[in-house]
């Protein structure tokens, strides 16, 4: 499975769990789970939100492959 976002990544950074990312977004922790794992992505309008929410750029919730 193609690895596109790093939600899980900078959750660990930050010691905080994918329980606390769906209590704060508002979202099923199914949901934010399948986002953790790469099985979905959350839609621009959430990716930007999670980034608000983690203090982060939201390019830092994108994995980017370096050819």
């Amino acid at each position: 499975m193609k690895q596109l976002n790093r939600i899980k990544v900078v959750l660990v950074e930050q010691n905080k769990t994918a329980k606390w990312l769906s209590e704060q977004v508002g979202k099923n922790a199914c949901s934010v789970s399948r986002w953790c794992t790469n099985h979905s992505q959350p839609d621009l309008e959430t990716l930007f939100r999670i980034a608000e929410i983690l203090k982060v750029d939201v390019r830092e919730l994108i994995y980017i492959e370096n050819n």
